[in-house]
């Protein structure tokens, strides 16, 4: 019986992370109770990542199977001129690291003691920022409402206003995700 690539791999990991069990179970049984409490302790924790593997391996194996190939477009179909929102999970996550980024940079604005952040890392952050919701991956009704959050941000005067922003933001990468 021949596995595939993704059967192979998912058994290697499984092989590893049982001997691994095994191996940190016995030295933690030993310290803690000698050879008898090593050995239940190795048992236990081998069969306990055992049974995780088995009873997660469908996951995994879906996670390690290439994606189908699309299916090819008629031929008689013209070439779309403007780009459409991107889509699909390098989307998502570029719109989640736009929510990350300057959610930290709203931190940075309005710290929670007076000298909680140094202008230099306010500064830092705020680079970051901008530079990740410039990217051109990002779907344009996330950067609508991060250009929003941006600026109520920058102001630095009306943390109430900054909040409903990231709120917002927030809720154009949470509908931009269920689009899908």
């Amino acid at each position: 019986m021949r596995y595939s690539p993704a059967a192979r791999i998912h058994l290697m990991i499984t092989f590893v992370l049982v001997m691994c069990g095994v191996a940190g179970g016995a030295c933690l049984g030993w310290l803690l109770g000698g050879r008898v409490t090593g050995l239940l302790a190795a048992v236990a924790a081998g069969l306990g990542a055992g049974m995780g593997s088995f009873l997660s391996r469908r996951h995994v194996a879906d996670f390690l199977r290439p994606a189908p190939a699309p299916a090819p477009a008629p031929a008689a179909a013209p070439a779309p001129v403007a780009v459409p929102d991107a889509v699909g999970g390098y989307a998502e996550g570029v719109a989640d690291a736009v929510l990350v980024s300057v959610a930290t940079y709203q931190a940075a604005a309005f710290p929670l003691t007076v000298f909680g952040v140094s202008e230099e890392e306010r500064d830092a952050r705020r680079g970051v920022a901008y530079r990740v919701c410039a990217h051109e991956g990002l779907p344009r009704s996330v950067r609508v409402s991060a250009a929003a959050a941006l600026e109520a941000v920058d102001q630095g005067v009306d943390a109430d206003r900054a909040h409903a922003a990231m709120k917002a933001l927030s809720l154009a990468v949470y509908d931009h995700r269920s689009t899908r």
